[in-house]
């Protein structure tokens, strides 16, 4: 077990510091880390009770919300910086995320803020 929640936090780092990758997998974050893309799947289960692509994409809104809500950038922007290639795409996974749309939430911050 003290394996799997190493590589559980090796994967969290990677993800932390390379979120905004396009090309951000599984199969990349297990590489860099030295291990199976299935150990990885077990250990996100095991240790983190999530996915790697639900860990992503939390990450990835996580920085998204911040980005709007500091303003100074359109959506496609915030979009392209934390890894989408297609802003509508974008806007799609973070209305599902935060319940608003990217415009919606950059104008009411204080109410929107997940």
């Amino acid at each position: 077990m003290e394996r799997r929640n190493e590589l559980y936090r090796d994967a969290i780092a990677v993800i932390e510091r390379d979120y905004a990758a396009e090309d951000l997998s599984l199969t990349v974050v297990a590489r860099r880390i030295a291990t199976s893309r299935r150990q990885l799947q077990r250990a996100f289960a095991e240790v983190g009770g999530t996915s790697f692509r639900r860990e992503l994409r939390r990450v990835r809104m996580s920085h998204a919300a911040s980005l709007l809500r500091a303003g100074g950038q359109s959506v496609q922007s915030v979009a392209g910086a934390v890894g989408y290639r297609q802003p509508a795409q974008f806007s799609k996974a973070f209305r599902r995320h935060h319940g608003a749309s990217p415009s919606a939430f950059r104008r009411q911050p204080e109410r929107l803020a997940a």
